[in-house]
């Protein structure tokens, strides 16, 4: 790495130590030891910083979620038009392995209707992919 890529990275870090302590002074300025404060303003205070973490929090998954979901439609859509060979027996081979101790270890007793479920699942696997793909395109879209 070159001088001049480690001082860039260096102001960089520099830069980004200064927001945060002058974000973190505007913030204590501003928010001060919301304990002291009246109810009112902490119920407020509360509601406000919930809702902004949880909007960042759903737009940040639906983002997320697109991707994953899209990521696996397209994987799916190029094994179809033979860009690439997933072999989906092995895949099933090391998930039933790891599902079966699993399952052992949490329950104690051997599978019943989740070998059914599965039998239907390995007969459909692109199904099961779409399905899958369209679950986090849906969470995405909601």
């Amino acid at each position: 790495m070159s001088d001049w890529t480690k001082s860039k990275k260096e102001l960089n870090n520099k830069e980004i130590e200064k927001m945060t302590e002058n974000a973190s002074k505007f913030l204590g300025g501003v928010l001060g030891d919301i304990s002291s404060k009246s109810a009112y303003t902490q119920i407020f205070l509360g509601a406000a910083s919930g809702w902004a973490t949880g909007f960042a929090t759903m737009k940040v998954g639906k983002i997320a979620a697109f991707a994953i979901g899209g990521g696996i439609i397209l994987i799916e859509v190029a094994h179809q038009e033979g860009y690439i060979n997933i072999d989906w027996s092995k895949i099933t081979k090391k998930l039933d392995k790891v599902s079966d101790k699993v399952e052992t270890a949490v329950t104690g007793k051997d599978k019943t209707w989740v070998d059914k479920i599965r039998e239907s699942i390995s007969g459909n696997s692109i199904f099961v992919v779409a399905f899958v793909g369209g679950t986090f395109l849906g969470f995405a879209t909601a």
